[in-house]
């Protein structure tokens, strides 16, 4: 048993899982059967997670935060569950810092890396995904695999540019702490958008390669160009070779070098 298999918090409801083939899929299930907001999958293995673009997201067992959490946000839908997804990368990306000690960034839209000049790696992949109820959206999924104590000789076979914790520090930090914290500034942020408080300038700010040349993949195509910046929406602005702007509302960007 893990440290995570007894986690609980009186303001989430915790369902874990030792293995499953994806915390999205069990969240999204238990919306489709009315669960409220507030519930938080999460699991020590996953064995079909996925990110955008149907890219798989390989989780080792016992050495990542594996979690994702149930938002039901209120209307206009399309502006609350942004700013919810927001919400999110600006949490882990804060939680990384304080009790992981590491700085981080998000890569648009809320992947978050560790940014250096020309170069890059990954620690954390987000999905978020909308849950229909009789063909309108009624909730919100958040998915998010951080790399927490993934030895440095396992990281190449997960992906190109991943990195964990461990590697990044050279020490273990306790995934309940990092779960614990990164809960704590979820609800606070929740709080502040209750209040009217808009999150869009912190986010923005954490962001990776405004302004560096950049490459967008969508399902159907990569384009080039300059990434000049986001729109209220969180939609990724890029500048093209022939001085227009393109807008992108989903994708996964890559730094060109």
């Amino acid at each position: 048993m893990t440290e995570l298999a007894t986690y609980r918090r009186t303001d989430w409801t915790v369902q874990y899982w030792p293995q499953i083939g994806s915390t999205n899929d069990a969240a999204l299930a238990a919306g489709q059967q009315g669960a409220a907001e507030g519930l938080l999958v999460l699991a020590d293995e996953q064995t079909a997670g996925r990110g955008r673009l149907a890219r798989r997201w390989e989780s080792p067992a016992g050495v990542g935060l594996l979690m994702s959490l149930l938002f039901r946000p209120p209307e206009p839908f399309a502006y609350a569950a942004a700013r919810v997804t927001m919400l999110c990368g600006l949490a882990l990306a804060e939680v990384v810092e304080t009790v992981g000690g590491l700085a981080a960034a998000l890569k648009w839209p809320n992947d978050l890396i560790v940014a250096e000049p020309g170069t890059w790696r990954k620690l954390a992949g987000t999905l978020s995904e909308i849950g229909l109820e009789n063909g309108a959206p009624a909730f919100l999924v958040v998915g998010i695999g951080l790399n927490v104590a993934v030895p440095p000789a396992d990281l190449p076979a997960l992906a190109p540019h991943a990195t964990s914790l461990l590697a990044e520090t050279g020490r273990v930090v306790s995934r309940v702490a990092l779960l614990d914290a990164f809960l704590a500034r979820v609800e606070a942020g929740r709080a502040q958008l209750r209040q009217g408080v808009d999150l869009w300038p912190a986010w923005r700010a954490r962001l990776a390669w405004l302004g560096q040349p950049v490459t967008v993949h969508t399902p159907t195509q990569a384009v080039a160009g300059v990434a000049e910046d986001v729109d209220a929406t969180g939609a990724l602005l890029v500048r093209l070779p022939d001085g227009r702007v393109q807008s992108f509302a989903v994708g996964d960007v890559s730094l060109r070098v």
